[in-house]
């Protein structure tokens, strides 16, 4: 178990990327979203590895990005701060496939015992280009996170909706406490 990772996750356009951005230029170290790195990565439209082309590719490549991340960030002191990582990725590989890959995954790759979640946000959610998806899927997203979490024995810690900045201070003051 690595003490110092910390996992944001929760629904898409909650604010986590901003979130962490806040915390890099704070110092922090800070792992970006496997998601929008593939997408970013994609060899056009047409490539399986997207998610609106093959979820079960794309939560794959996740599962195996995540997996990485965690690897290259084993050496890093201090919090490391995850843009989701492998339980998002391997949630999305069971709703994709059914194949129950997320228990095993989590055992052997355990993040901090606090998992930050950020909530539905309507009022700052937008697509984009990397984000394709409206905010019907964004919350359905968010609930199977909100009860994967709870059941891998993480104590959950509903971000606050305020300033980026309160926001990072949250996290640190929460887990410092």
């Amino acid at each position: 178990m690595a003490d110092n990772f910390v996992l944001i996750t929760g629904c898409s356009g909650g604010g986590k990327s901003s979130l962490l951005a806040q915390l890099a230029a704070r110092g922090y170290a800070v792992v970006e979203e496997p998601g929008r790195r593939i997408v970013r990565q994609a060899r056009g439209a047409d490539d399986p590895v997207l998610p609106w082309n093959d979820p079960a590719a794309f939560a794959r490549r996740a599962v195996e990005l995540a997996l990485a991340d965690r690897e290259a960030a084993r050496g890093l002191h201090g919090w490391v701060f995850f843009d989701r990582g492998l339980v998002d990725a391997a949630s999305a590989l069971e709703t994709a496939t059914g194949e129950p890959s997320l228990r095993a995954l989590d055992r052997a790759h355990r993040y901090h015992r606090r998992v930050f979640l950020a909530p539905p946000w309507p009022q700052i959610h937008v697509a984009d280009a990397e984000r394709r998806h409206g905010l019907d899927a964004a919350l359905e997203e968010y609930h199977r996170l909100e009860a994967a979490l709870p059941a891998l024995d993480y104590e959950v810690v509903v971000l606050p909706k305020t300033s980026v900045a309160a926001r990072a201070d949250f996290v640190l003051a929460t887990l410092e406490a």
